[in-house]
């Protein structure tokens, strides 16, 4: 009897032990994801707290309803030069920190993508080709909405977003607000290390373009999500 008890405790003990192994590592940090960043927090159409609308693209790809430093669609938000994640009062070559730098794409990238820098989570710039997207499957309308300008796009599904035309920081000014509008995208141009790609409209919609230009500009950003 003895011995049946004693083989008895020293199952529980085994037992024990492994249910707390397992307990350990469900709660561990290998739980993570791999670029460390938290699973999304998605409460209704936010993703950590800012809005997204889901356009009907083919990719399925989340857009903020804002841009980054604005509270509400029609602002114009804040401005960064490419690879930068905050803010400065004078957009030059000099003072650019990536400007000659061998970057590949900074999507996603915390170091550089100012979307992901500033609002976390999975937000992030938008590639060229989801621009692309953005453009060959939207219908694009020159518009205002509140006191600004700017354009409102439509997806398949009939759901729209606003961009601003908020100009563009050059040196210690901004230039050509409600004229025009400029947002960076995530992709470097690779003939020219002082270069990235972004997304350029003007009131005429054959003036929309995704093109090459200088990264010490200061740009709006977008930020998306999958």
């Amino acid at each position: 009897m003895k011995a049946v008890l004693s083989k008895l405790s020293l199952l529980i003990v085994a037992m024990s032990i492994v249910f707390a192994s397992c307990e350990k590592e469900s709660g561990s940090e290998n739980n993570k994801p791999e670029d460390g960043n938290e699973n999304p927090e998605v409460v209704g159409n936010t993703i950590n707290g800012h809005e997204y609308v889901d356009l009907g693209l083919p990719s399925g790809l989340k857009w903020a309803t804002c841009n980054i430093g604005a509270t509400s669609a029609e602002e114009f938000g804040d401005y960064y030069a490419w690879g930068e994640t905050s803010t400065k009062s004078e957009y030059v070559g000099n003072n650019c920190s990536t400007n000659g730098v061998n970057l590949s794409d900074i999507s996603g990238n915390a170091q550089h993508d100012a979307a992901r820098a500033n609002w976390g989570s999975t937000w992030r710039l938008p590639t060229i080709d989801e621009l692309k997207e953005l453009k060959n499957n939207c219908t694009l309308e020159w518009t205002w909405q509140g006191v600004n300008h700017g354009y409102k796009i439509t997806g398949p599904n009939g759901n729209s977003i606003f961009l601003p035309a908020g100009g563009y920081y050059n040196e210690s000014s901004v230039f050509s607000k409600n004229e025009i509008g400029q947002y960076w995208t995530s992709s470097p141009y690779e003939n020219n290390l002082q270069y990235a790609m972004r997304f350029s409209f003007g009131k005429d919609v054959s003036n929309i373009e995704i093109s090459e230009y200088y990264r010490y500009m200061g740009y709006s950003v977008r930020p998306v999500s999958n």
